[in-house]
């Protein structure tokens, strides 16, 4: 159904019949429906439906101070005759869009800032006090469905926070869920971790462990991810819940590239030739890029001793007196070249 509106844009089609009586009438200089219908020879009905369309595209109009007196109209005046109050219409269908747009973009910049506020409420939560961090992770290992992915800096895991999460890690895997862990490679010669890492691995954990990590990072089902908290100097940092789907995305994605480069895990027949070579490439990369013995202590997650004894035995293996010596003769045998190549994976 149509509106009134819409009905008075609607106009009837100039058909063939009514283009020879529109011209027939602009050769007599009048519309004389009986002569033109003699003339073209047109039945009455023709003639009436040909009149009526003419009529309304404007193209016959009464004659001015003779309104019997039908005459034949220019289709210039026609047309501006039947457009005239559609372009109007139109201006006024404008007039009102562009009103209507400026009153809502006029409500844009308080939408977006109270989106903002609701979005950032909703992705992300802080756990200020730290004592509820790990109470918070153990009630989500228990809620979770499908899959847990960790990341675990540094290297030997405390003995106490292995304790705190070695019951609701190991329900998890008993109930199916998928357990992914990334360690640094010192967490290897742990004896607490590599228990905990045996208990878990035969109950389907999969365990790897790599040079560097960026920091600690848990997911839960790919929907929920725990991140340390940044900039705190005056308390004990908590943790950064986040729920953002673009930013798990990513996370996902990061903790799938450190997975992909690192070296599987198996506490009850572990071979670790591959992994010291592991550990001697990035101590060599780190040191050939100026840092110190404790930088690189820190950010291979091993004691200072341990990083100094590590550099030691590369001395005596390139045959140097020195860490220049070491790290001139490490690229000649492309060792460095190696780990270049490693850190670009």
């Amino acid at each position: 159904m149509r509106s009134g509106d819409e009905e008075h844009l609607m106009f009837p089609e100039l058909d063939d019949v009514s283009v020879l009586v529109y011209r027939e009438a602009v050769r007599r200089g009048r519309f004389i429906p009986a002569a033109i219908a003699e003339r073209l020879g047109l039945a009455p009905t023709d003639m009436v439906r040909a009149e009526h369309v003419l009529r309304s595209l404007r193209l016959i109009h009464p004659m001015p101070g003779c309104p019997e007196v039908m005459v034949p109209v220019g289709p210039d005046a026609a047309a501006s005759g039947l457009v005239t109050p559609a372009e109007n219409q139109i201006r006024d269908l404008q007039s009102s869009v562009t009103e209507i747009r400026t009153r809502m973009m006029a409500l844009a910049p308080a939408y977006f800032e109270d989106r903002r506020n609701r979005n950032h409420s909703e992705a992300f939560d802080l756990i200020a006090d730290v004592s509820a961090v790990q109470s918070v992770l153990n009630e989500h290992a228990r809620r979770c469905k499908t899959e847990i992915m960790t990341v675990q800096p540094g290297g030997a895991r405390p003995a106490e926070l292995l304790s705190a999460v070695r019951s609701p890690m190991l329900e998890a895997l008993d109930r199916g869920i998928d357990n992914r862990t990334i360690y640094q490679h010192p967490a290897r010669t742990d004896l607490v971790t590599r228990a905990y890492a045996s208990d878990a691995t035969k109950r389907g954990a999969c365990i790897r462990t790599t040079q560097e990590v960026i920091d600690r990072m848990i997911i839960f089902d790919r929907e929920v991810a725990f991140l340390p908290e940044r900039g705190v100097t005056t308390r004990v940092t908590g943790a950064i819940v986040i729920r953002e789907p673009t930013l798990i995305g990513y996370l996902c994605d990061v903790f799938e590239h450190l997975w992909n480069a690192a070296i599987p895990f198996q506490p009850d027949s572990d071979r670790t030739r591959a992994v010291d070579e592991d550990v001697k490439r990035a101590v060599i990369r780190l040191l050939a890029k100026g840092h110190k013995d404790e930088t690189v202590a820190r950010r291979l997650g091993m004691s200072v001793r341990t990083c100094r004894r590590h550099i030691s035995e590369i001395m005596d293996e390139l045959e140097t007196t020195s860490r220049f010596q070491a790290g001139v003769e490490a690229t000649r045998s492309g060792l460095l070249d190696d780990a270049d190549d490693d850190e670009h994976l």
